[in-house]
């Protein structure tokens, strides 16, 4: 499977592919894919006073009174730098000026420029970032624009099968507005290389396309319920195949307080991959209990590594030559004295209670016997 980023690049397209994840999310498989798993969407984190914050409202309303409504909201984000200048989308999020996007649109951007539905433009800076997640906030300078910010709404409402519109600025073409359906929900992807899985995303069938990213998924009440960012492209090509996945509205709360700040959201990292654990997997790999979290790759010289983890390979490239798993893995059962049911239990956990310098206390099954081990999280690689 082939992802792109859904920014319009007229120099350079972002490509993302699959490698582990590096904290028990995917392992490269033989043809140098990944297996990816799903994982519950990140809880929400009280946003500041100044955000405009609704859940799922009662009633639908029509996809042309919601584009009346929210089209003021969004804008397009012109961003150039040494190496590329692109168009994305973005989404006023309160009457400061402050845009939310995905981090990817500004990455790298030496200056960054906002167009609004009326047509007035303004420069914009970049206020802070959280790139694990894909998301950015940014500043317009102008103090003379007209400001309408759009309402955050509670992605965890969504169910499969709801009505979703997606808005922004597709091939430059600004103002642009496709509707479709909630696909599933829950999905997790790793972008390449060692970068953090981005957890709790929305898949959907709305079209988006190159320029859509950073711009606002839209439940049928008008409020924003995921930022574009990602499209399935098998083909290698710029174009949609009828799935997208979005960055949870959700999501982008939790991160918000710290990016509004200033601050480069971090991330806290174990450095492992891993595999749930079943009776089938117990029973194949002689394992002494049905549940918790198999270690298949510890990352050298990580957190883990450095705490005395075991995996059952040597090495991510030996895991994804691999056609099976083989014995000879740690076993995480608990995680500071909480059961671990399995990969997202354990990824959910850390990622929505664990900050880089924390530590957890592992409960581990290793050859017949229960140990603990301590390891000190670092803050995820770049």
């Amino acid at each position: 499977m082939r992802l792109r980023y859904v920014a319009l690049a007229t120099i350079i397209a972002g490509l993302v592919g699959g490698l582990i994840g590096a904290m028990v999310i995917a392992v490269s498989d033989g043809d140098g894919g990944e297996s990816t798993v799903s994982a519950p969407a990140a809880n929400t984190a009280a946003p500041e006073e100044s955000l405009q914050v609704a859940s799922l409202s009662e009633g639908c309303l029509s996809a042309a009174d919601i584009y009346e409504a929210v089209r003021p909201s969004v804008v397009r984000v012109n961003s150039s730098g040494a190496q590329s200048q692109g168009t994305g989308t973005g989404v006023v999020i309160d009457d400061e000026g402050h845009v939310l996007t995905n981090n990817h649109v500004i990455n790298g951007a030496s200056s960054v420029e906002v167009v609004f539905a009326d047509g007035s433009t303004s420069d914009a800076e970049i206020v802070g970032t959280d790139p694990a997640n894909d998301l950015a906030v940014i500043d317009v300078t102008d103090p003379n624009v007209e400001l309408e910010p759009a309402t955050l709404g509670d992605s965890a409402a969504l169910r499969v099968g709801d009505a979703v519109l997606a808005l922004g600025t597709p091939f430059s073409l600004e103002g642009t507005l496709t509707q479709g359906i909630v696909s599933a929900l829950d999905r997790t992807y790793a972008t390449g290389g060692s970068t953090r899985p981005i957890r709790g995303m929305i898949q959907t069938d709305a079209a988006v396309n190159p320029g859509n990213s950073g711009g606002p998924l839209l439940n049928c009440a008008g409020e924003v319920i995921g930022i574009n960012t990602l499209l399935e492209n098998p083909t290698g090509e710029n174009v949609n195949v009828g799935i997208a996945f979005a960055v949870s509205s959700n999501t982008a709360q939790q991160s918000l307080p710290e990016m509004l700040t200033g601050t480069t959201v971090s991330h806290p990292w174990l450095g492992i991959a891993g595999a749930d654990v079943t009776p089938a997997l117990a029973d194949e790999l002689g394992l002494d209990t049905d549940t918790g979290v198999y270690v298949t790759v510890v990352s050298s010289g990580g957190p883990a590594d450095d705490a005395g983890l075991i995996g059952a390979f040597a090495s991510a490239n030996a895991a994804g030559a691999s056609d099976s798993l083989v014995p000879g893995g740690d076993v995480i059962t608990a995680v500071d004295g909480g059961e671990v049911g399995g990969i997202e239990d354990f990824a959910g956990y850390l990622a929505e209670n664990k900050q880089p310098g924390d530590t957890v206390e592992l409960t581990v099954q290793r050859d017949g016997e229960t140990i603990t081990i301590t390891a000190e999280l670092v803050e995820w690689p770049a």
